[in-house]
């Protein structure tokens, strides 16, 4: 009689971190960062806690590599049209699309909050997901750059900052809607500072 085959545990170990993934993201939306727990988070995968104790040392960290996925080790191409100001609007529109998206929303406006109380977490949520992003809109700039669109002594990150900066404000404090009109009003503002004159 055949032996039966051996389990794949790096398969089973997929399925279960897939399962941690999904569970996180769910709840972070239905109950907030808060009330979300280890405990909740194994119960819906259906995995043990030690399992997640295992691979991740918090919750926060869980939400983080649920968030992300398999981006953090993507680059970010923004597109380059040959129209700097058509792209960074059709870039921004497309993030604010994405902002408003609750599915979106709810875990990244967690880990921007948890971010804020531990330092440790903050910088992973910057180095693996904010300068990535940064960079895309430098790497863009520096092409106009190079075409002569924007002035020589641009700097590069601030013009960059200047593009995400006052979006991510308005979008964790609230303080406006993100829409379409915004969006391209920052562009037109920004690319008016920084044109060759």
């Amino acid at each position: 009689m055949a032996n039966p085959k051996t389990p794949d545990a790096t398969r089973r170990s997929e399925r279960s971190r897939r399962a941690i993934f999904d569970a996180a993201l769910e709840l972070v939306g239905e109950v907030g960062f808060d009330k979300l727990t280890i405990e909740g988070i194994a119960a819906r995968a259906g995995v043990g806690k030690q399992t997640i104790y295992r691979w991740w040392p918090s919750k926060a960290a869980v939400l983080l590599d649920a968030f992300i996925g398999d981006a953090g080790d993507e680059e970010i191409e923004l597109p380059d049209t040959g129209d700097l100001e058509a792209d960074l609007k059709f870039v921004l529109r497309a993030t604010a699309d994405e902002f408003n998206d609750p599915s979106f929303e709810a875990p990244y406006r967690a880990l921007a909050i948890a971010g804020a109380n531990d330092p440790e977490l903050s910088r992973q949520f910057v180095s693996r997901l904010q300068d990535t992003g940064v960079q895309a809109y430098v790497n863009r700039l520096h092409k106009a750059r190079e075409a002569g669109t924007i002035a020589a002594d641009t700097d590069l990150r601030i013009a960059a900052e200047m593009l995400v900066s006052p979006f991510a404000q308005r979008w964790l404090m609230r303080s406006g809607p993100l829409t379409h009109e915004f969006t391209d009003t920052l562009v037109e503002q920004v690319l008016r500072g920084i044109a060759t004159r």
